[in-house]
């Protein structure tokens, strides 16, 4: 099972990630954000040392160009879409990536199957507003049944206080975001500390 730390947008936080040996490091490009990378951070991304965490460069309904900019600054990035995309869109970039889709009820995970070129689905709580960093998690009992043998990541909502219930439905990672904020779009370093630790522990 791997990590994810979610809404990095100080060179601080991404670094910190890295020391605990997060898997992924999550990058936001979507202007609506209040996570988004800021110009300071993404002048740094190009020469960071991500050592074994691999960026993710998140983007809600991008343009191509904004994609292409992103895949030719962090060649070794993955992909992931939480906007209206089409597998067609997604896959036209010759890139791996990751595909959101919102939790509503039984049947939502089933539109996985629209999304065969994704490595992996994300699941997330549903919005009419917000496109993920809701900070609420969504009923998991909806997931059960889900084929475990296709990748899938459980986000939305998850802190120290769940980490291990979100262990158990068996996902093949986990996406973390406002659970280590100490205020809106602030990641506390001690609270990944903590959650990472609960995380290798369970």
């Amino acid at each position: 099972m791997k990590l994810k730390f979610c809404g990095l947008n100080s060179i601080e936080s991404l670094i910190h990630a890295r020391e605990l040996g997060a898997d992924f490091a999550g990058l936001i490009f979507a202007d609506e954000s209040p996570r988004k990378v800021n110009e300071a951070l993404l002048s740094k991304l190009p020469s960071f040392n991500f050592g074994e965490t691999i960026p993710v460069c998140v983007f809600v309904n991008p343009s191509v160009p904004m994609v292409s900019n992103m895949i030719e600054m962090l060649p070794n990035s993955i992909l992931q879409f939480h906007g209206e995309e089409t597998d067609d869109f997604c896959r036209q970039f010759h890139h791996p990536f990751w595909k959101s889709i919102a939790v509503k009820d039984h049947d939502s995970y089933l539109l996985s199957v629209n999304f065969p070129s994704a490595q992996a689905i994300l699941f997330e709580t549903h919005s009419i507003n917000l496109h993920g960093g809701t900070g609420q998690s969504f009923d998991w009992s909806m997931l059960e049944g889900i084929d475990t043998n296709n990748k899938f990541i459980l986000a939305g909502g998850i802190n120290q206080s769940n980490i291990k219930a979100a262990i158990s439905m068996n996902p093949w990672c986990i996406d973390v975001n406002s659970g280590v904020e100490s205020g809106l779009a602030i990641k506390n370093e001690l609270l990944m500390t903590k959650l990472m630790n609960l995380f290798n522990n369970g």
